[in-house]
């Protein structure tokens, strides 16, 4: 028996709540996981939290709220200070510290581990979930860009429901993931359909900049390309959205869970973020997946595979009108999908290089001592560098040693411009 099904015939049963990890409890997807999960008493219970440490408070306090017996923190200098403040809360709970804890916990007994950690520290979690049999629903992106080939090798056929709202929308819209309800991970699923599919449409809001061209980037300002029009995100994210560099993740993320090739993934600029991708078929038809911004419905559809939770978040207003508009991307001012392409193609460690370095870049420009054009193409130039590993023998060593020299050369790229 699979996976996906065992979980679909445990789910069935409206004898119990529906047992919930989350990771990352404490940044936009996790609490709003914790708010899905407050506002469904007896749909679901709260087995186990993480978060990087950040906000201590708010990790103790969610702790106590949803009656938490476990707790994980990635920072150990911060486990002090929460075991402090849950004993203080009168809420006793295990605390596991590091790295290695947030692991374990997403190893967890539960029915479904939710990964919303920020950046490549998931990846590990990620693993975790995966080797010990859980369903994961994947909100962290980076785990499975920059681990790929080990992230494929642990993952059973339909283990993995796509969080991120373009990748739960394809889900909803693919022949395969339709029939099967989520993602397979190019296990043979998704290609028995794949000459129907003449390619995968994903859909970008364009950020704060869209209509800008290159010159006009220039001096643009941290405040500035933080005040992103559709969507409330993390600082990281959302500069990622501003240069496109997210957009550019979702490319290789699709073309891993989908097994797509690159050639057959397009990518459209689509201001109003209504429809969140789209499936363009052979015969000329397209499905397309639409619900106002929000992402309460795939982190809901995500914990409580395969059902979908009633109410989840408000519904496209039909009695009003709509006008949604479609461009197409300006590569040129935003450069950031097609390095993605690239590095997507090549494998093996070149899409960690990818990652670290825009991490590092994006750390640089809004402490202000990068430029905002300079954040890709401080990546381009650590990517043209690297020697990275092949597809056929990445381990996890590799991955975080390419990691690595891609975190040191960026610094060392950036201390020279400032």
């Amino acid at each position: 028996m699979r996976i996906a099904e065992q979980f679909l015939a445990h789910d069935t049963s409206p004898e119990r709540p529906r047992e919930v990890v989350i990771l990352g409890s404490t940044g936009s997807i996790g609490t709003q996981a914790v708010d899905l999960v407050t506002d469904n008493p007896g749909r679901f219970r709260v087995a186990g939290l993480a978060a990087g440490g950040g906000r201590v408070d708010l990790l103790a306090a969610q702790a106590c709220q949803l009656g938490v017996d476990t707790v994980a923190i990635a920072d150990p200098a911060k486990a002090p200070a929460l075991a402090r403040q849950l004993s203080e809360r009168g809420h006793a709970a295990k605390v596991l510290t590091g790295a290695e804890g947030v692991a374990e916990l997403a190893g967890w007994p539960c029915d479904v581990v939710l990964n919303g950690i920020t950046g490549a520290l998931g990846l590990e979690a990620t693993l975790g979930a995966l080797r010990a049999g859980r369903l994961l629903a994947l909100a962290n992106k980076e785990s499975l860009i920059i681990g790929g080939p080990l992230v494929r090798a642990a993952a059973q056929p339909g283990q993995i429901v796509p969080v991120d709202s373009e990748h739960f929308a394809l889900a909803q819209c693919y022949p395969r993931a339709r029939s099967t309800g989520l993602a397979s991970l190019a296990q043979g699923q998704v290609n028995a359909t794949l000459d129907e599919v003449r390619k995968l449409v994903i859909t970008a809001s364009g950020g704060p900049f869209r209509g800008r061209s290159r010159a006009e980037l220039a001096d643009v300002s941290p405040e500035q390309a933080l005040n992103h029009p559709t969507w409330d995100m993390g600082p990281v994210i959302t500069v990622n959205s501003a240069t496109l560099v997210n957009k550019g993740l979702e490319v290789i993320e699709a073309n891993l869970l989908f097994d797509v090739p690159f050639d057959q993934l397009e990518v459209v600029v689509h201001p109003q973020s209504v429809i969140h991708s789209m499936v363009e078929y052979t015969d000329g038809s397209t499905l397309a997946q639409a619900s106002p911004p929000s992402m309460r419905i795939p982190i809901a559809y995500g914990i409580n595979w395969p059902h979908r939770v009633s109410s989840a978040a408000p519904a496209v207003d039909w009695t009003r009108a709509h006008t949604w508009t479609f461009e197409p991307l300006d590569a040129e001012a935003f450069p950031a999908v097609a390095l993605a392409r690239d590095v997507g193609a090549a494998g093996g460690t070149a899409p960690a290089v990818y990652n670290a370095a825009n991490e590092e870049a994006v750390a640089a420009f809004l402490g202000g001592k990068l430029a905002f054009t300079a954040i890709v193409d401080t990546v381009a130039r650590v990517v043209s560098e690297h020697q990275w590993v092949g597809t056929a023998d990445t381990s996890l060593a590799d991955v975080y040693a390419a990691d690595e020299w891609a975190r040191t050369r960026a610094r060392e790229m950036i201390a020279r411009i400032a």
